[in-house]
């Protein structure tokens, strides 16, 4: 999903300092792990919330009827609520078997019963109040709850990633969520779902929220009902700032045991001052884009794919790779990351710097440098406007410097224009959704471990929505609807990688960098889960039900 701009918070000192959360030395007595964030968390309710750390907090607090397996590399599925699941032979139809005698944290059961009731309120309300997870149910055509312990999920066609959908929506207590979700479900987007005194969030998973403070912090204690393996910690604080210099302080002094997302820069002080530092491959990368509907009518000599071959050999993406992020990450060929595992097109290999080659691309297309070194396309100067989201800001600022003077090497000029996130996507998709203004941008995308989310941001249909450059192909859209519906997976696969290949071949994109998780912690907490989205994810409950004080 493209990355959610980060939540502006207060980080007071004195909050440090306060009851509200537990003394440096009394976490350690009591197993309270505090971990620093500066992205935060924009909801608690699950048909609202946008931000990252949204989604971990419900992976900690809510079933789910599968999870990955983060010691695993290959990332493959492993039991959550549910204990073991197959399909039939067409695809069609999910059984899912659950745990038994299981409950909430207030006591009430917790069975199959809820998950077909979640599921089902999603379908009924898909075009209103639970637009933002209806997605994730496409194709369903019924799900019911024979007995207790059993979930029947029905298809009307074969989704080859339906547990990786499946994975992803939280099951909600009914006897919580019941009477906002009726009628038309108005109500539904309303529920803070918040703590109060003396009556914490009711959650299924292995923590209970009992106290929240927005914008400040987030408390939770073990939940004695989870129906899985205890975690070792009694609890945790999830605790925001409002940057990463803020963040990584609170570390260096203290205030948090352990923090996700810290910045290239704070790499080796933090090292040399005996934290542990992980830093592994993940999901986000980096790219310039290109607008790519043939019917945008300036500059239209961006479509041709020899200039967009001429950008590539052009910037030195190694420079960006060191300058921008201190190496860590690596330079890349595919929107699908390597950190997906064998979805990744290994073969599709970024072309190597060359403005030697870059130059002779564009002097055989007769673009002839003008009096002031700017090439002339169709009449016109080679110089382009790009458009640039604020959230890109810091190491992205000096990645489009490198672009900047790179392209300026071989006579063509780009300048940068800086936008909120919102605006910046009104831009490119203008006016109205028809990709007819824009020339460049820049952003980042961060794709799921199933690389159907990230294929789809291509495709014809996602207009005026995800799509953030006018690629639309019909070649790639048959391709991607059958990929969809491919359930043998290295079938599929093979699909993808012919995607991929188009896609390299078009560029819409050139990827700049796929960028590593940095996550750091006191060395005297050991047992951290670390994936290709940290250590505080939404992935799998494994992270947290290990960590532990020495």
């Amino acid at each position: 999903m493209r990355r959610t701009p980060m939540v502006a918070v207060l980080a007071a000192v004195a909050l440090a300092a306060s009851a509200c959360r537990p003394s440096s030395t009394g976490a350690r007595q009591g197993g309270i792990l505090r971990i620093g964030t500066s992205t935060g968390i924009d909801s608690l309710n699950p048909f609202v919330a946008l931000q990252p750390d949204a989604y971990s907090t419900f992976e900690y607090l809510y079933p789910y009827l599968v999870q990955y397996d983060t010691t695993n590399p290959d990332l493959p599925f492993a039991p959550d609520f549910a204990r073991s699941w197959s399909v039939s032979p067409d695809g069609l139809v999910w059984t899912f078997h659950t745990v038994a005698d299981a409950r909430w944290s207030d006591g009430v059961a917790l069975t199959a019963n809820d998950v077909a009731w979640t599921f089902s309120t999603i379908r009924r309300l898909a075009g209103g109040p639970a637009v933002n997870l209806a997605g994730l149910l496409a194709h369903v055509r019924s799900v019911t709850a024979p007995n207790p312990t059993t979930v029947v999920v029905t298809y009307d066609r074969p989704v080859a990633n339906a547990l990786a959908d499946l994975q992803q929506i939280p099951i909600l207590p009914q006897h919580v969520w019941g009477v906002p979700a009726l009628h038309d479900g108005r109500l539904l987007r309303s529920v803070p779902n918040v703590p109060t005194i003396g009556h914490p969030v009711v959650s299924g998973g292995p923590f209970d929220l009992v106290q929240y403070r927005q914008g400040h912090f987030a408390r939770f204690t073990r939940n004695p009902n989870f129906y899985g393996p205890a975690p070792r910690i009694s609890g945790f604080y999830l605790e925001f700032y409002a940057n990463d210099q803020q963040l990584v302080a609170a570390l260096q002094g203290g205030q948090v045991d352990a923090v996700e997302g810290i910045p290239p820069t704070a790499v080796q002080g933090l090292r040399s001052a005996g934290f542990d530092v992980a830093t592994r491959p993940g999901l986000e990368f980096r790219d310039l884009i290109f607008n790519s509907n043939p019917r945008k009518p300036r500059n239209r000599e961006l479509l041709n794919p020899l200039v967009r071959e001429a950008f590539e050999y052009a910037i030195d993406r190694q420079k960006i790779l060191q300058d921008a992020w201190l190496g860590y990450g690596q330079v890349g060929g595919s929107i699908v990351p390597p950190a997906t595992g064998a979805w990744n097109d290994a073969s599709l290999q970024p072309l190597p710097y060359d403005p030697q080659r870059a130059t002779q691309i564009l002097d055989s297309l007769g673009y002839r440098m003008g009096p002031n070194g700017i090439r002339v396309a169709g009449g016109h100067p080679m110089s382009y406007q790009v458009i640039f989201p604020e959230d890109e800001s810091g190491p992205g600022n000096r990645a489009f410097q490198i672009i900047q003077s790179d392209l300026r090497l071989i006579g063509v000029q780009v300048t940068q224009r800086v936008a909120s996130n919102a605006q910046a996507f009104a831009d490119i998709s203008a006016p109205n959704g028809r990709y007819l203004d824009f020339d460049l941008a820049m952003w980042n995308w961060v794709p799921l471990e199933d690389p159907d989310f990230i294929l789809s941001v291509l495709t014809c249909g996602t207009y005026g929505s995800w799509n953030d450059t006018g690629y639309c192909s019909p070649q790639y859209d048959r391709l991607y609807a059958e990929q969809a519906r491919t359930m043998n997976q290295a079938a599929r696969r093979q699909i993808v990688d012919q995607m991929q290949q188009l896609v390299a071949a078009a560029r819409p994109y050139i990827v700049l960098a796929y960028n590593d998780v940095i996550d750091a912690w006191s060395a005297k907490w050991s047992g951290f889960v670390e994936s290709n989205q940290g250590l505080f994810n939404p992935l799998s409950k494994q992270g947290l039900e290990q960590v532990h004080y020495g």
